[in-house]
């Protein structure tokens, strides 16, 4: 399966998007307009081991609702990407039993070349 979550009015998505081969290979899903299931939350964190790695702490929300000084536990992390989409680090890249989480340039660039 190849997908790709990611966030259609955000910049760096968009700007990421160009740049992955055979983009008509992958399934894109808008997480604003079709939000991440419990399903689809599970099988990514299945891939990356981690809830915290899928967490965005950039998310405007994270400094708003005072996360930053709470410690938060795994459950906590996949609480808060289910409540709202901007607590996933995008894009998730989906490919062939492997995911990519975020918009690190090591990240991309390893997505492009497993793709390629």
């Amino acid at each position: 399966m190849r997908k790709i979550y990611y966030l259609k009015t955000c910049d760096t998505c968009k700007r990421i998007l160009k740049t992955i081969p055979n983009l008509d290979t992958f399934v894109l899903q808008d997480i604003k307009e079709s939000p991440i299931t419990v399903k689809q939350l599970e099988e990514i964190h299945a891939l990356t081991g981690s809830y915290e790695t899928l967490f965005s702490k950039r998310a405007k929300l994270y400094k708003e609702m005072g996360l930053k000084n709470e410690t938060l536990s795994e459950p906590d992390f996949k609480r808060y990407i289910l409540e709202h989409y901007t607590f996933l680090n995008r894009p998730v890249i989906l490919a062939d039993g492997k995911a990519f989480v975020g918009n690190s340039p090591k990240v991309i660039e390893a997505a492009i070349a497993f793709v390629s």
